[in-house]
């Protein structure tokens, strides 16, 4: 969700990289000590996967504290609700600028300079599906969309940092992408086996040799595009290991994930076909036309100057 708020910070090159960086390493390194103390109080085969702290400091005679874990963890819940709204609603803003929604919900308040129309929008939405499903849907959903998301912005890195139109010559292009079809095969080879509970040392080592030399031929292809202000490191080392984490975890959701995955994209890009290409193509020929007529204006006033 930091990465959301570019638009409204004062210096975005040097404030969001902290923000990301920060923020992760803090989460991070919390969420390894409470998993440490929880596996020192209980073994980890014994833990109760539904209300883990709650559990086990009943177990040990804590029960003050099973109810201090339980409004804490209330509170977590909602600040996590605050902050997904938060950052959805700065999504719903440029997709309603795109006008691939009514562009009225990408409005900000005069005031409080926030994009108040899609916050609401996103709000009651969330409640409103969230009181008529079950969780089980949802998380499966949500779990989904999130690695799925993540792959490509991981891809998305790749490509933009191998690939420039009109600049790449097809010879490296061809590379490139069987470079890349390699490795998110063999990231769906290791989750396959995985699935498969045979546990194959020989399978696991076969799909890391092939992931290891399709990234290393990528590492030798000569990149397209050089980052000014700041970069992501190690790469492709770094995207293709998140290439390789999150579509093995995608292979750990179950048939059911994929059929929900698979319906709601299939509806999102109907509406994208008949729709969004149309709104956004719109769009983007009107700021042509105005950018073309501002420059005509400044043509103007310098011949007359």
């Amino acid at each position: 969700m930091v990465a959301t708020m570019a638009e409204e910070t004062k210096r975005p090159s040097r404030d969001i990289p902290i923000g990301l960086i920060g923020s992760m390493s803090i989460i991070t390194l919390i969420y390894c000590l409470m998993s440490l103390t929880l596996t020192m109080m209980q073994k980890y085969t014994e833990i109760d996967v539904n209300a883990p702290y709650t559990v086990v400091f009943d177990k040990i005679g804590m029960k003050w504290a099973k109810y201090l874990v339980s409004v804490i963890a209330l509170k977590g819940m909602t600040t996590s609700l605050l902050v997904g709204s938060l950052g959805q609603a700065r999504y719903t803003t440029q997709i309603a600028r795109a006008h691939m929604i009514p562009p009225w919900f990408a409005v900000v308040h005069p005031k409080t300079r926030t994009p108040i129309n899609a916050t609401l929008l996103v709000t009651i939405l969330s409640a409103v599906i969230a009181f008529f499903s079950s969780l089980d849907v949802l998380s499966s959903v949500f779990s989904f969309s999130t690695l799925f998301i993540f792959m490509l912005m991981a891809v998305a890195l790749l490509v933009r940092r191998y690939y420039v139109v009109d600049i790449t010559p097809k010879q490296g292009l061809y590379k490139f992408l069987a470079c890349l079809i390699i490795i998110g095969a063999s990231s769906i080879g290791l989750a396959v086996i995985w699935n498969m509970n045979k546990h194959s040392w020989v399978g696991y080592c076969v799909c890391g040799v092939i992931w290891f030399g399709a990234t290393m031929a990528m590492q030798l292809l000569q990149k397209q595009r050089t980052p000014k202000v700041w970069e992501v490191p190690l790469v492709p080392w770094l995207p293709s290991l998140s290439i390789a984490m999150n579509i093995f975890l995608i292979g750990s959701l179950g048939y059911q994930a994929f059929l929900r995955f698979f319906i709601c994209s299939a509806v999102m890009l109907l509406y994208y076909v008949f729709v969004g290409v149309h709104a956004t193509y719109d769009v983007a020929h009107h700021e042509v036309e105005e950018r073309m007529v501002e420059e005509g204006k400044e043509t103007n006033n310098q011949a007359s100057l």
